[in-house]
């Protein structure tokens, strides 16, 4: 695949670039309208590629919480034995909570974890099926409602009796920035995993408590833009933190639904370094 179409689809999914726009370019890159019919499936996400985890053995269910600006929900799942466990909120991406990310809560069960999964879109309604209308959606929160509606599900936490104590996040994407902005926002955090993840700005870092690991993915140079000033600040303020680049790799490496972006290696090998990262630092 042409690496100019991958980044213009980087470009369509975190920019505010229309449809329209989107598919003109295209166009333009491959040659014809029908040319750029045919990659559309081999450049757009598709749940149906998605590595079903199944739920065989785990306790799952669904659960809200108060948010600032309306009801929060989530999906849980954890290991079928009733007791504590230390918990691992999983944050998506820029599409609201929808079936892959369902899919890494469950391999974090499986791990042993209690894991949870907010949707940062249940005050507007939930996930809409169509990603261009859940990206849209996401232009109409306030940063600073999903900061705080995020910092309030480990507020919720305490609350259940399969949990003790001990709480640790990874996100992706969007949800890789918001694991960073978590790791500066609570101090009780234990770690914190971010993915191709927008940093916080080096003045924060001080505040960081957690162990952080991060992993990137070496054709993303919009995020990776931001790599060296986290990385000073971090080390400058003796923060505990792993830096994992995975070279020839692009953003979304990790997810499974996005069929030229997903790098199968980067991603099982990125996965068993969060495992192991949270093997260290919660239990």
């Amino acid at each position: 695949m042409d690496q100019r179409i991958i980044s213009l689809y980087d470009e369509y999914t975190h920019k505010p670039l229309s449809r329209q726009e989107f598919l003109r370019r295209l166009i333009l890159l491959t040659g014809s309208t029908a040319a750029a019919m045919a990659v559309l499936p081999q450049i757009e996400v598709n749940a149906a590629n998605a590595a079903v985890t199944p739920d065989m053995d785990l306790f799952t269910e669904r659960i809200s919480y108060p948010g600032v600006n309306g009801t929060m929900q989530a999906y849980v799942a954890r290991p079928q034995a009733e007791k504590p466990y230390a918990a691992v909120v999983v944050i998506h991406e820029n599409r609201g909570l929808n079936v892959h990310i369902e899919d890494v809560t469950r391999r974090a069960a499986k791990a042993g974890y209690l894991a949870i999964a907010p949707n940062a879109l249940a005050p507007l309604g939930g996930t809409p099926a169509n990603e261009d209308e859940a990206r849209a959606k996401f232009q109409e929160l306030k940063a600073e409602d999903s900061v705080q509606n995020f910092i309030r599900v480990f507020d919720y936490l305490p609350s259940r009796k399969d949990y003790n104590g001990k709480a640790g996040c990874v996100g992706f994407c969007w949800g890789g920035a918001m694991a960073n902005t978590l790791a500066v926002k609570i101090p009780s955090l234990k770690a914190a995993v971010a993915f191709y993840g927008r940093q916080p700005g080096a003045a924060e870092v001080a505040d960081i408590k957690a162990a952080v690991q991060l992993h990137y993915a070496g054709l993303d140079e919009r995020v990776n833009a931001g790599i060296k000033d986290y990385e000073d600040a971090l080390k400058a303020n003796k923060v505990n933190y792993e830096l994992y680049m995975y070279e020839g790799v692009n953003h979304a490496f990790h997810n499974d639904t996005a069929p030229t972006r997903y790098n199968e290696a980067a991603a099982r090998l990125a996965w068993q370094r969060t495992l192991e990262f949270f093997t260290k630092w919660l239990t």
